[in-house]
């Protein structure tokens, strides 16, 4: 009997001790939880991006050369014993001519080679290494458009263009097809698109096939205009090659005046101009929208058979063309235009050799330095 009362006293005991221990866990887990203080969210901050527009920015140097006219003289004394080669008339010059990124000749006489039959003046075919030539001293384009373009018909033409194909020689201002004639030749060097464009007042007389108005452009201001703004649209760059003018006179009419603003207020930024065998002056020209632009109203002759008079005075003529695009949009300027005067020296009709003008001496030109400060004045005091 005793061992059950003490039996029934423990488990009384041991549940309430375990219903105290219970109580006393409850009330020190309420007293944790009231003595928390509330952590307060504090909310994620807002990132923004400033996104940089980038600028974009690059120069490129455009140069051309005059005519390249080619009489018996000139290709008599390029003859070899397997064909002609006119490199060496080029090589003094060379060094100069590989300086601009892209450099345009005035391609005066058809390249239609032996299988035309060659032939100088008046009505001209030269042999087609003149082109190979070309290439390796430097020219990256030519223009075509002039008064001998047809000098031996459409065939010669053709034949002309299709040797030019052949050596990678782009070409502007006569053509192959209507087709080939609304295409827009454009150049590219260093993110810069250069459109080239070419036309001339007249094909000496010699008619242009009926129903063939694409072998040669012939000037006209809608037309002009026309390829002008199209040009706009492609081109970051127009350069216009003109032939106009009168011979061996050494200022630009007022016709070439008032043509040559026409078209640099129509969109053209570079007007080269070719056929008075003699230099012209440089000009830069503002145009109604603010923009600058500059004619070389003659390049003169630059590899040919005239001679004195100033018609075996050429050059070349440079001017730098920056294009920028930033977030105010896109803009090209041009500027430092620049004026290399060369002669054309021979030796008894040997030995033809363009030379830098101020080098030309020791060739045969007497007070060469006194005839160089003379052209770089008559070419570049409009500049100023």
């Amino acid at each position: 009997m005793q061992k059950k009362r003490l039996f029934f006293f423990g488990v009384l005991l041991s549940v309430v001790l375990l219903a105290l221990s219970i109580s006393l866990l409850l009330q020190m887990y309420k007293e944790a939880e009231a003595s928390k203080e509330p952590v307060e969210q504090t909310p994620h901050s807002e990132r923004t991006f400033s996104l940089q527009i980038k600028t974009f920015e690059s120069t490129i140097t455009l140069g051309a050369i005059g005519d390249i006219l080619i009489h018996d003289w000139v290709y008599n004394d390029a003859k070899t014993n397997h064909g002609y080669d006119f490199k060496p008339m080029f090589k003094h010059v060379k060094d100069m001519l590989e300086q601009p990124d892209i450099l345009l000749a005035n391609q005066e006489t058809i390249l239609g080679g032996d299988e035309i039959g060659i032939s100088s003046y008046p009505m001209f075919n030269s042999p087609q290494e003149v082109g190979d030539a070309l290439v390796d001293a430097g020219v990256d384009i030519v223009s075509t458009a002039n008064n001998h373009s047809l000098d031996k018909g459409e065939k010669g033409l053709l034949t002309s263009l299709s040797y030019m194909d052949k050596i990678g020689l782009p070409y502007v201002g006569t053509y192959t097809s209507p087709e080939e004639q609304q295409t827009l030749t454009i150049l590219s060097n260093n993110g810069i698109n250069i459109a080239y464009l070419s036309y001339t007042y007249g094909t000496n007389g010699i008619p242009v096939p009926q129903g063939k108005d694409h072998l040669v452009n012939l000037i006209n201001q809608e037309k002009m205009k026309d390829e002008i703004h199209r040009a706009k649209e492609k081109a970051d760059v127009i350069v216009m090659s003109l032939h106009w003018g009168n011979e061996y006179q050494l200022f630009p009419t007022d016709g070439q005046k008032e043509l040559g603003h026409f078209l640099i207020n129509e969109g053209v930024d570079i007007l080269f101009g070719h056929h008075p065998h003699v230099l012209q002056p440089m000009e830069w020209v503002k145009t109604a929208d603010g923009r600058e632009s500059l004619i070389v109203y003659s390049l003169g002759n630059f590899l040919s058979g005239q001679m004195w008079d100033y018609k075996d005075i050429g050059g070349m003529a440079t001017i730098e063309v920056t294009k920028t695009i930033n977030e105010d949009g896109r803009k090209v300027k041009l500027a430092n235009p620049e004026f290399y005067p060369t002669y054309v020296s021979n030796q008894n009709l040997q030995n033809y050799r363009v030379v830098p003008l101020q080098d030309a001496e020791p060739y045969g030109l007497k007070n060469a330095v006194a005839k160089y400060d003379e052209i770089m004045s008559h070419m570049t005091k409009e500049l100023q």
